[in-house]
């Protein structure tokens, strides 16, 4: 099996540290696996494969003789460096942001669209976290009948805030147990016992740049550029694992037990929808691996093409490093 040679820009982050842990755990056909980031961080040593890595400075020169970039790294960082990526002849494949809207870098989760990444010119967009997680819960819906509106509310996990949110989180528990003041430094406010009605900042109409994506990215990756969400993020003190509650109106309408059937066939998806028994998708079952979990299927009381669904995955693996790792599957079997 031929290999290659593969980067990881941001690799001492929570996302960098999980696509080299999938790396190995999928198998992807390494040749040489090359640690990028700041300097700070620069001669640190990891291990992977029980291989000891040394980190290096993050550099214009850093993608030469590179196959595969995985782009760990905030949307400053992925400006600054993919025309380098770009140059040295490597595929991008970018976490951050900063080019998921851009009409020329397609926007990829693998399971819906894998054709997409064939069109790409270097650079390719992993979506949102929460984005990614939705549309594989309902992407078999919209197989059968167009979706026309998504009503979406988020429910996020500490750790999507990176490394230091699980940490603020305990930190502030154990301040509480013992009587003394909380200091959010991650957060806007206290995350402990608390829910915070805002990720992100303002960006249209009340909604924030983190409510947006959902339909934003959602149209570009389903193909429905009609596409209306209207979705409201919250982050929640969960460690890991994103929930997310959704309205789905289709063209045509979709039963309960169709709807059943086709999500328990879907790729990515399991189907946990038992009621009477308490089985249902929750952020302790999904986290640490990749598969969607989806459940709570009804009808919605508000429109007749509508249904309600709950769905719960892992946003650090499936909603970011497997996601990217896909990516890079399918681009392999083209070069």
């Amino acid at each position: 099996m031929k290999a290659y040679n593969v980067a990881i820009l941001g690799a001492t982050g929570a996302v960098g540290r999980e696509m080299m842990k999938i790396l190995a755990e999928r198998r992807f056909p390494v040749k040489e696996l090359h640690l990028l980031a700041s300097a700070r961080s620069a001669g640190k040593i990891l291990e992977w494969q029980g291989k000891p890595i040394e980190i290096e400075e993050a550099c214009e020169t850093s993608f030469e003789g590179m196959d595969i970039v995985l782009g760990a790294a905030e949307n400053d960082i992925a400006k600054k460096f993919a025309p380098a990526i770009v140059k040295a002849g490597a595929v991008f494949v970018d976490n951050s942001s900063a080019f998921r809207m851009d009409p020329n870098v397609p926007l990829i989760v693998p399971e819906i669209n894998p054709e997409d990444a064939k069109q790409h010119h270097g650079i390719i967009s992993n979506p949102n976290c929460s984005t990614i997680i939705t549309v594989t819960a309902v992407n078999a819906l919209n197989a059968i009948s167009p979706i026309r509106t998504m009503i979406a509310s988020t429910y996020q996990a500490v750790s999507g805030a990176g490394a230091e949110g699980p940490l603020e989180l305990a930190e502030e528990i154990e301040a509480l147990r013992l009587g003394k003041p909380v200091e959010p430094k991650v957060f806007s406010h206290q995350i402990a016992y608390n829910l915070i009605p805002q990720i992100g900042g303002e960006q249209f109409e009340g909604y924030t740049s983190e409510e947006m994506k959902m339909q934003n990215e959602g149209r570009k990756i389903m193909h429905l550029p009609e596409l209306r969400v209207s979705c409201t993020c919250v982050r929640v003190p969960v460690v890991r694992s994103h929930s997310v509650s959704i309205v789905v109106r289709t063209k045509e309408k979709i039963s309960v037990e169709r709807a059943k059937e086709l999500i328990a066939k879907a790729p990515g998806c399991k189907l946990v929808d038992d009621l009477k028994n308490r089985r249902y998708p929750m952020p302790l079952e999904t986290s640490d691996q990749d598969i969607v979990f989806v459940g709570r299927i009804r009808e919605d009381l508000t429109s007749d093409n509508g249904l309600n669904i709950w769905c719960c995955g892992d946003q650090v693996r499936k909603g970011a490093a497997t996601n990217a790792v896909q990516i890079a599957e399918l681009v392999v079997k083209t070069l």
